[in-house]
């Protein structure tokens, strides 16, 4: 009788290991995400719940991410201190957005005249981008990866034209990151303002001019109906949204999960490129045949010759602050140099012949 309920006590202490076992990896993991857009800011925001969604999905449940838009935590700009402080787990935005607190955050998102959107995906995960950015967000305790790419953004709506340098001073315009820095080179009165805010700033004459992104999201804000000058790009070739994960947080994952999440973010991230590009298409082929009033312009050659003095001059005014921001702002330049000739070869050349 001993021999069997002993027998019986073993295998009753297996049953509950393997019971405790399979509830272990049934363990749902429930994450909070907050992000600097509104709910109707597509695509950025799709890029949030797309990598929710393919985190639940390809965990069988086992990861739970809930997305507050801005509308909710009414907080659009403070995402990385949200995230920081451990208010939320996770956080979509833009890195430039934080060039305030840490300006070594700052080239992340797009530099202006730098790497375009393919150029830079290389460059982040194969010319060692992904190591640089790690070390400068190490230090606030997060870990920050690529977010959905909108490409080249436009340069923005303005009331009147721009002709001369003379037009940019005393402009109101908004435009973040290191654009700003240089149009408030050129006398350019700059402000930064959240999404949700644009079309009304515009509206009320507080700015004269802004850039937001490109035909995709702009068409829907309706700035055309204040501001017809549209102009080209110039200092956002690659302008990349961004992860933020709480670094405590994500090392209390499972191994298993913390590779859910790096694939969906990765893919998520990939979806919002081609999705903003198609959409970008689209948009613009409606504007162009609904939207006659919408002019169509490249900032003159002496303006853009200013631009590009100013963005080398700060460059240089950048690097001697920090040696950090300098080895990111040089890693970029010299991958640029390298990858440039082949995009000029694969891409340049290919579309010169054939428009």
């Amino acid at each position: 009788m001993k021999k069997m309920i002993g027998k019986l006590g073993v295998t009753s202490v297996l049953l509950i290991a393997m019971s405790m076992s399979l509830n272990a990896k049934e363990k749902v993991y429930k994450l909070k995400m907050a992000t600097t857009w509104g709910k109707s800011t597509t695509p950025l925001i799709d890029s949030a719940t797309n990598m929710a969604r393919l985190a639940e999905e390809m965990s069988n449940g086992r990861l739970k991410i809930r997305v507050d838009t801005s509308n909710k935590h009414k907080a659009p700009l403070g995402i990385l201190d949200m995230v920081k402080g451990g208010q939320y787990d996770m956080g979509h935005s833009a890195s430039y957005y934080w060039k305030g607190k840490d300006i070594d955050t700052l080239p992340f998102t797009s530099m202006p005249f730098g790497l375009t959107a393919p150029e830079q995906y290389a460059w982040f995960y194969h010319g060692g981008g992904m190591e640089l950015m790690k070390k400068v967000y190490s230090k606030h305790g997060v870990l920050s990866f690529p977010g959905g790419s909108t490409g080249v953004q436009m340069g923005g709506w303005f009331r009147n034209e721009i002709k001369t340098l003379d037009d940019l001073k005393g402009l109101r315009m908004r435009i973040p990151g290191f654009a700003g820095e240089i149009m408030a080179k050129l006398g350019v009165k700059v402000t930064n303002i959240a999404p949700g805010e644009l079309y009304t700033t515009l509206e009320r004459n507080t700015i004269d001019a802004l850039e937001w992104v490109g035909p995709a999201m702009d068409i829907k804000m309706g700035f055309h109906k204040i501001a017809p000058f549209y102009y080209t790009g110039w200092h956002e070739p690659a302008s990349e949204m961004q992860f933020l994960i709480n670094e405590k947080k994500f090392n209390k994952l499972p191994k298993d999960l913390q590779q859910v999440m790096i694939v969906a973010m990765r893919v998520s991230a990939y979806d919002m490129y081609i999705q903003h590009y198609d959409m970008s298409a689209q948009a613009w082929d409606k504007m162009k045949k609904e939207q006659p009033n919408i002019k169509i312009k490249t900032f003159p050659t002496p303006v853009m010759n200013a631009m590009k003095k100013a963005n080398n001059e700060l460059r240089v005014e950048l690097g001697n602050k920090s040696p950090v921001l300098k080895e990111v702002l040089d890693s970029q330049e010299a991958y640029m140099k390298k990858a440039r000739e082949w995009t000029k070869m694969s891409d340049y050349l290919y579309l010169k012949d054939n428009l």
